[in-house]
């Protein structure tokens, strides 16, 4: 899975866009309310540790994310 972290302009806040290997979007969501995004796709218990990740990230940077 790839992480990509845009930054947002003005009134539009920053979001993550997480791909599968064939960079298909899975889920597309606010950096600062990914609780549904992620129990959606099962990683519920995994969220911290995305976090984590997500949160260190530069913004346009497209990082593979091995779970």
């Amino acid at each position: 899975m790839y992480i990509i972290k845009v930054k947002g302009i003005a009134k539009i806040p920053d979001y993550v866009q997480l791909r599968d290997e064939k960079f298909t979007l899975l889920a597309y969501f606010r950096v600062d309310r990914p609780d549904k995004s992620l129990e959606k796709l099962g990683f519920g218990d995994k969220q911290a540790y995305i976090m984590s990740i997500i949160n260190d990230l530069p913004f346009g940077q497209v990082t593979k994310l091995e779970i």
